[in-house]
This record gives structure tokens, C-alpha cells and sequence, in this order.
């Protein structure tokens, strides 16, 4: 087991992933290592088709990659059974994506509630409690019963974001989370993530065809052809 520090929420060493079958087998990720640390935010930038949104979905424990070893808070996961994988993705991982994927038919404060309602750990007014502070958070306290159809592209990437950080993740995973604002949105919905996560102490990875917004990350990672250049 390589020595963890307290500070790396998590470390990924000489990950391969080959998709599909044949003669159309590909070897997407080609040995892959990486490290992120509590209170730190990551761009990982590179043509499409390079192999981030993969190196993502395997560090959100979503996929398995084919070889090499993938630690979430000093616990091997990359060969952990289904059940472990499902739940330290619970516990110590938010997603944000392009698409916001809220539940339609329900508020704002529910949506932001459902992680918790998952994870079993707090009593239904702790979860109440927390949704509204972090609905607060992302300057959308005063919609918390709205349904999301009644709020904007903008807005609901912000109930995401508070969604994502419901059960205080130790690490945040986002692929291309401004993809579909405007600029202005973008810089808003940038701003709001990093700040709270770095209040909070929580690493994040993020996906960004976006120089703009990856110039403003602690450290950027360009991809090219299944490895960091």
C-alpha cells in the first residue's frame, strides 16, 4: 500500500481502460496517475475523445478500470466489491454534470435532499436544515419550493451543485459542469463550486473544454491520448 497523507482525498496509480471489443478494441487510458488533495481544484483539459470523461466516470467509481489502483481516502477501491464501491460513492463523492439531471417533479429542496435520504444519516429535519443552508449557499433560498421546471438552466445547475455537496463529500467530480451556461452563469456556477468546496475542505476534479474557466483551477492536467502530457 503506497503511503497516503491525510491531506490526498484521492490517488489514482497506472490506470488502463480498454474499450470495446475485436479489432475495435481501444486502449483509452494508457497508465494514468494522479493525486488530489483536500481543498484543491483540478482542470483536466484535453481534446475530445482523449480519455477524461473515462478517467473520470473510473474515479466516481461509476466504471472499473481494466488494471492499476484507485484509493478514495486512504481505502483501495479500483478492486473493492459492488456494494463497497456504491457505498463510498454515497459518502465521499458528489457528482456535477453538463446536464443538471435534477428530478423534474420535485423541488428544489427535495432534489437536494434525495443524497441525504440515501445515505441514512441524518433525521428528516437535519436533512431539511442542511438542504436550506445550502440552497442558501448558492443564492437560491428563497426558491427552495420551487419545482425545478420553474427554475432557469443557470439555477438548476446551482440546485446541482448544492445536491453534490448534501452529505459532504470529501471529493467532487465534475464533467464539464458549465458546458451549457452562458458566460455569465459559467463564472457564477465556478465561483460558488470552488468557494464551497474549498470552505469545506473538498478536493475537486473537474472535467472543462473551458481555458477560461481552467486557467482560474489550483492546477491544471492536460490530457492527450489516454495520458497526462
Amino acid at each position: 500500500m503506497p503511503e497516503i497523507s491525510d491531506n490526498i482525498a484521492l490517488r489514482c496509480t497506472d490506470i488502463h481502460r480498454y474499450l470495446g471489443q475485436g479489432e475495435g478494441r481501444v486502449h483509452v487510458l494508457r497508465g494514468v496517475s494522479f493525486e488530489a488533495k483536500r481543498g484543491e481544484v483540478y482542470a483536466i483539459v484535453g481534446p475530445s475523445g482523449c480519455g477524461k470523461s473515462t478517467l473520470l466516470y473510473l474515479l466516481g467509481l461509476l466504471d472499473r478500470p481494466d488494471s492499476g489502483e484507485i484509493w478514495i481516502n486512504g481505502h483501495l477501491m479500483s478492486n473493492s466489491v459492488d456494494e463497497a464501491r456504491t457505498a463510498a460513492r454515497g459518502e465521499h463523492i458528489g457528482f456535477v454534470f453538463q446536464f443538471h439531471f435534477l428530478m423534474l417533479e420535485f423541488t428544489a429542496l427535495e432534489n437536494v435532499m434525495m443524497p441525504m435520504r440515501k445515505l441514512g444519516k441524518l433525521t428528516p429535519a437535519q436533512m431539511v436544515d442542511r438542504a436550506k443552508m445550502l440552497l442558501n449557499d448558492v443564492g437560491l433560498g428563497e426558491k427552495t419550493h420551487r419545482l425545478a421546471t420553474q427554475l432557469s438552466g443557470g439555477e438548476q445547475q446551482r440546485v446541482a451543485i448544492a445536491r453534490a455537496l448534501a452529505n459532504q463529500p470529501s471529493i467532487i467530480l465534475a464533467d464539464e459542469p458549465t458546458g451549457n451556461l452562458d458566460v455569465k452563469n459559467s463564472a457564477l456556477v465556478f465561483d460558488l463550486m470552488t468557494r464551497l468546496a474549498k470552505e469545506s475542505g473538498q478536493a475537486i476534479i473537474l472535467v472543462t473544454h473551458n481555458p477560461e474557466i481552467a486557467g482560474r483551477c489550483d492546477s491544471v492536467r492536460p490530457m492527450r491520448d489516454g495520458l497526462f502530457v
